[in-house]
């Protein structure tokens, strides 16, 4: 009696109609068009996040060689030639050593400088501009992402109503489900935006830091030209040298103190 009893519970079980298919056949073609929007916007803000910090890492990476490198030649032209070509750090060295040579054809010395300033940062700006390509889109799916998905909600709500009124019943039952398949959309647009904020947050501050760094090689190079290589900052020393150089020297010395040892015993 109890198994029968059982068996005809578990028949007379409603079963779940909802979910998402069923929310986004609810919606119609309007909340298919939703979707393929916010699912373009995801793709293309992972897309950015990847390429920028790829970009990103690739110019720090380069600057390791203007503070072990650059400064320890005795020109421009030949600090620039053991830079990384295409670089950003090359493009300003190269720019600079155009300044250079207009700047000595004025004859104000004010007016000079003020060319090669400009010079310098024209550059630093496009290589700025080059680095900031693409985080607007970041700034744009973060701002509109959660809006679009709340019209994918609406839409769906206001299917899910019209359906409920044609068939004459508004009980709980028959309300929550339509209305909770429309919130899906909503969550879809946050799952979008939110990402892509946090990445527009992160690059632009690592793009800060690059902006420092440039406008310090820029600045730079200004004092080197502008005092004729008199002044210009300590390169960094290259660690794998120093390294090497240290057993170097105390084997030397380890050396020259039996050595001295040898002749002392044969004296």
């Amino acid at each position: 009696m109890n198994l029968y009893l059982l068996t005809a519970a578990a028949a007379e079980a409603p079963k779940n109609e909802f979910g998402f298919m069923k929310a986004m056949e609810e919606g119609g073609p309007v909340a298919w068009s939703i979707l393929a929007v916010m699912v373009i916007m995801s793709v293309g803000s992972f897309y950015i996040l990847f390429t920028k910090l790829f970009e990103q890492n690739k110019v720090m990476k380069q600057y390791k060689q203007v503070q072990t490198q650059f400064w320890r030649t005795s020109s421009l032209k030949e600090g620039a030639a053991k830079l990384e070509k295409n670089s950003a750090w090359r493009q300003i060295a190269d720019d600079a050593i155009i300044a250079q040579e207009k700047h000595g054809k004025m004859t104000d010395s004010l007016e000079a400088h003020d060319y090669m300033h400009g010079s310098l940062q024209r550059s630093e700006d496009s290589i700025n501009s080059s680095l900031a390509g693409g985080l607007p889109f970041l700034a744009s799916v973060g701002a509109t992402a959660p809006f679009i998905g709340l019209l994918g909600t609406v839409i769906g709500i206001y299917r899910a109503l019209i359906n409920i009124g044609i068939a004459g019943n508004a009980s709980i039952d028959k309300v929550a489900g339509p209305v909770g398949e429309a919130l899906i959309m909503t969550a879809i647009g946050l799952l979008v935006a939110v990402p892509a904020v946090l990445a527009f947050n992160w690059l632009q501050s690592r793009n800060r830091r690059i902006a420092e760094l440039l406008n310090s090689f820029s600045t730079d190079i200004l004092a080197y030209i502008s005092s004729d290589g008199a002044v210009k900052p300590a390169a960094a020393p290259a660690a794998s040298k120093q390294s090497g150089a240290k057993p170097a020297a105390k084997n030397a010395g380890t050396t020259a103190t039996t050595a001295g040892g040898v002749k002392a015993g044969s004296k």
